[in-house]
């Protein structure tokens, strides 16, 4: 069995649901507190083994990879200053640890991933979609990693989802039980809430064998006329195994804007910095 040491990150979106705050700014760089969304991603990328990130962006994107780089104009005055270099030790990955592509039509999110195929080359590799900002510990994904050494094949990030919400997820068809692992039988992407199979909705994590590229290499469009990642995965149940994961762990949609005001507020709440005054802001709120 691989390790897995990839990890991709489809951040290509427009963020056209955060305007006009994105029309210059990736949306993934909007802060949760005091750090990016992708910060906290590559975070829980980096706990859980991964070695290499790779970002596929779209234009405007290049803020991404400036963040992950030696910024010495930044990093000589506050040292002249006197200033502390610790908060910017999270941004500063090794060589050649972050490397990416161009995704150059936004054709869905089976076709990010599949823009990455040359990079992941012949490796099991992760997903993570850092609109969902998965709040435990361990991390969602070093939880996945965990299982995946155990069962091996794919395994997929599964949390219980509202039915009347079915339609706005992949939805697994679930088969024998262990613990939090579930075998999947079957994936339905965004499933009218009488159809769903289940209301075990898969959520934006994945651990992944590189045979999934070569189904997306002729993947056509699915739901929303967009090549989902959720139709090739479908084609690997019954070939490899298939396994949903419930982790313990928060999660926060910051792709909505409800989800991500709400996200700022639950983790400023968790800080000894910030928490206090956060705490009596919400407790005066009538």
């Amino acid at each position: 069995m691989k390790p897995v040491r990839k990890a991709v990150f489809p951040v290509a979106g427009l963020g056209t649901r955060f305007l006009p705050a994105t029309k210059a700014f990736a949306k993934e760089m909007l802060p949760v507190v005091d750090k990016p969304l992708i910060q906290y991603a590559v975070d829980e990328a980096r706990e859980a083994g991964i070695e290499q990130m790779i970002f596929v962006t779209g234009r405007g994107k290049g803020a991404l990879e400036d963040y992950f780089d030696i910024a010495y104009e930044l990093e000589t005055t506050m040292r002249e200053r006197g200033k502390s270099l610790a908060p910017l030790e999270p941004t500063r990955l090794p060589a050649g640890a972050v490397a990416s592509v161009r995704q150059q039509e936004p054709l869905g999110l089976g076709h990010a991933v599949w823009c990455a195929r040359d990079i992941v080359g012949d490796e099991p590799f992760a997903v993570l979609l850092p609109d969902d900002l998965m709040w435990g510990k361990p991390g969602c994904l070093a939880q996945m990693v965990a299982a995946y050494e155990n069962v091996g094949g794919n395994i997929i990030c599964a949390m219980d989802v509202p039915r009347e919400k079915t339609s706005s997820y992949g939805i697994i068809t679930p088969g024998a039980v262990d613990g939090a692992l579930t075998e999947v039988k079957g994936l339905v992407e965004k499933p009218r809430p009488e159809e769903a199979p289940s209301t075990l909705g898969v959520v934006g994590r994945y651990i992944l064998q590189p045979e999934v590229m070569r189904i997306l290499d002729t993947q056509e469009k699915g739901a929303g006329g967009e090549i989902q990642l959720t139709d090739a995965m479908a084609a690997l149940i019954g070939e490899q195994p298939f396994h949903g994961l419930t982790v313990d762990a928060v999660r926060y949609d910051c792709g909505d804007k409800a989800g991500f005001i709400t996200a700022n507020i639950a983790l400023a709440l968790e800080r000894d910095d910030v928490g206090p005054a956060v705490r009596a802001f919400v407790a005066d709120l009538k």
